[in-house]
């Protein structure tokens, strides 16, 4: 059976999600969803999006997919610009800086996200790009 938080996305999500403080939103479709708030590197705005994360210790984990495109998501365009972001779980509002996980570590991250959300394969299927594993630091 689905329930409502199954079904939000985007905008409808973070709006949902930023009035709850994640009662709703933060579980979705048996994964756990962050709010992560970037800069526009051309509009100079606030842009937010729902992901959904792991920890790993205290770094939140999140996959740059964009559903397996052939380019990069924006959000994760805008944090290439300027690394600094906030990470919202639950009601927690946390700066943090981004990293990209490379090698070994990509490689368990990378285990880790699939374990939460096996689509994560497919996408990586269906483009030439490596798909970024993204390490959130709080700061």
């Amino acid at each position: 059976m689905t329930s409502d938080d199954d079904r939000l996305f985007g905008k409808e999500h973070v709006r949902v999600y930023r009035e709850t403080d994640g009662a709703r939103g933060y579980e979705w479709r048996g994964t756990r969803i962050l709010l992560l708030t970037t800069t526009g590197r051309s509009s100079g705005e606030e842009r937010t999006t729902p992901l959904i994360h792991r920890l790993d210790g205290d770094r939140y984990i999140v996959v740059a997919s964009k559903g397996g495109a052939p380019e990069d998501p924006d959000w994760f365009a805008n944090m290439e610009a300027d690394p600094e972001a906030e990470v919202q779980v639950l009601s927690d509002r946390v700066p943090g800086r981004m990293s990209i996980a490379l090698g070994a570590e990509r490689a368990r991250l990378w285990g880790h996200m699939v374990e939460v959300w096996p689509d994560y394969e497919s996408y990586q299927a269906k483009t030439d790009r490596e798909i970024p594993v993204v390490v959130l630091t709080p700061s």
